[in-house]
């Protein structure tokens, strides 16, 4: 068992101490994106041995980004309250005990359920891994820290399709959840001997239940009418199940203004530095869940590439993103994090026109790698520099539940663009079945996500200033 080392302990960058931490939290958040972007890539082989249609596969990714996202404010409260290492752990035994009911699940439905159960682990580890970083490091050190925790979390992200793939072509898409364990366990281990506990909030304090009861209700209503919608049209049960979530998320901002411990202090809103990198956020991360929910399904489907080929595409982000990431983070931490905010996505936008022009006659080493990997550069000019502005603009004492906010807006994005864009571009019932719906899908899905990854660059360019700023 680890020692508490007091909060006002700082470690410094390349320390012992300092390394061990970031292994921890990096392991942690890995844990939750390898299984996401494992996932992706299982996605029609689990439609095949299930016998699921694309709203099946639509739920296995939203049923789990659901509960992400509406609970994860709530974690980061409870992190900030009860310790962060305390819910961390938590949430990586509960992940744990969920990726196993995944990996036994007989039927779409029980998929889906288990997934739900699983979002709540990720929910509780996400904010707790950046919140830990924040709280440990000294000020001179963290961009650096959060660089290298995005830089070396993003290996997780992008080998993920690849590692997903080897194993769904091998072992099965069920081995995607079993790998969970193991990674697990080393988390643990590390995480109980070297990491010290912070708390910053009052744990006597009562929780904000009815707004947890209503975010969680709201976006639950409005993911099941945008995805029932797309496939089926506007019937009145879509129109009522929209018209509840909206006004049960009207409901949710009323009662966050007035309550005495709200799940969202609103009042971090008021830092316009806060609320415009929130807003780059939920743009540029919604553009980025279609990329990555549809690229695996049209190379394996259209261009019919293997699972572990098809994996292999994102192989240039995992190399990108490991090598500069933590640079990024440094040279934001100087320079400020407008400029990577505009520049990042703007090249992501530039890339994603390319990508959408993938179709059968598509060449891997051309028509796939060179638009990931110019992708992948705009994706790690501004990764860092995004995560570790959003904390400094929110301060210390409020870091886990800044990260959750900032962990929430990008999973609601995803969840949201994950529901409606395939009905939009006309990928319903069982379409992943016919390669040419696909592809003629895919290509308008990633014109769509180069326009929001496009805007993302245009509010950094009017609205996020270097420095904490919020004149």
């Amino acid at each position: 068992m680890a020692s508490n080392v007091a909060p006002e302990t700082e470690l410094r960058w390349g320390s012992p101490a300092a390394r061990w931490v970031i292994a921890a939290t990096v392991g942690g958040s890995s844990l939750a994106m390898l299984d996401s972007t494992t996932v992706n890539v299982a996605l029609p082989a689990m439609g095949l041995d299930l016998g699921a249609r694309v709203r099946d596969l639509q739920w296995v990714l939203n049923g789990y980004t659901l509960a992400l996202a509406s609970l994860m404010l709530l974690a980061g409260s409870l992190a900030d309250r009860f310790g962060r290492r305390r819910i961390f752990t938590l949430g990586i035994v509960w992940f744990t005990v969920a990726s196993l009911l995944c990996a036994v699940a007989p039927t779409p439905l029980l998929l889906i359920v288990a997934r739900v159960l699983q979002g709540i682990g990720g929910a509780l580890l996400t904010p707790g891994s950046l919140a830990i970083l924040q709280a440990t490091f000294a000020t001179a050190d963290r961009a650096r820290a959060v660089g290298a925790w995005a830089g070396l979390g993003a290996i997780a992200g992008a080998v993920g399709p690849m590692v997903g793939g080897w194993l769904v072509a091998t072992l099965g898409w069920r081995s995607i959840f079993w790998t969970n364990v193991p990674i697990a366990v080393a988390v643990l281990w590390i995480t109980f001997r070297h990491v010290p506990e912070h708390r910053s909030g009052n744990p006597a304090a009562r929780f904000d239940l009815r707004g947890a009861a209503l975010a969680t209700c709201g976006l639950g209503a409005v993911t099941w009418a945008l995805i029932t919608g797309g496939a089926d049209g506007a019937s009145s049960a879509v129109i009522i199940s929209a018209l509840l979530g909206a006004s049960a998320l009207a409901l949710f901002i009323v009662i966050e203004r007035h309550a005495d411990a709200p799940l969202v202090p609103l009042s971090m809103f008021r830092s316009r530095q806060f609320s415009a990198i929130n807003v780059v956020t939920f743009v540029v991360y919604g553009g980025m869940a279609i990329v990555f929910f549809l690229l695996m399904v049209q190379l394996q489907v259209v261009v019919g590439v293997s699972p572990f080929v098809a994996g292999t595409a994102l192989l240039p982000v995992t190399v990108l993103m490991f090598t500069l990431s933590a640079r990024m983070g440094a040279l934001a931490h100087r320079i400020g994090p407008r400029r990577p905010l505009v520049i990042g996505p703007l090249i992501m936008a530039g890339a994603l026109v390319g990508i959408a022009r993938i179709d059968q006659s598509a060449s891997l080493a051309t028509d796939v790698f060179i638009p990931v990997t110019t992708f992948g550069v705009g994706l790690t000019i501004m990764v860092a520099p995004l995560t570790s502005s959003v904390l400094e603009a929110a301060g210390t004492h409020r870091s886990g539940i800044a990260s959750a906010i900032n962990n929430a807006v990008a999973r609601t994005a995803g969840l949201l663009t994950v529901a409606a864009v395939p009905g939009l571009v006309g990928l319903t019932g069982d379409s992943f079945a016919h390669p040419a719906r696909v592809s003629d899908g895919f290509t308008a899905a990633m014109y769509v996500a180069a326009a929001m990854v496009a805007v993302g660059a245009c509010v950094a360019l009017g609205f996020v200033r270097d420095g904490r700023a919020d004149a």
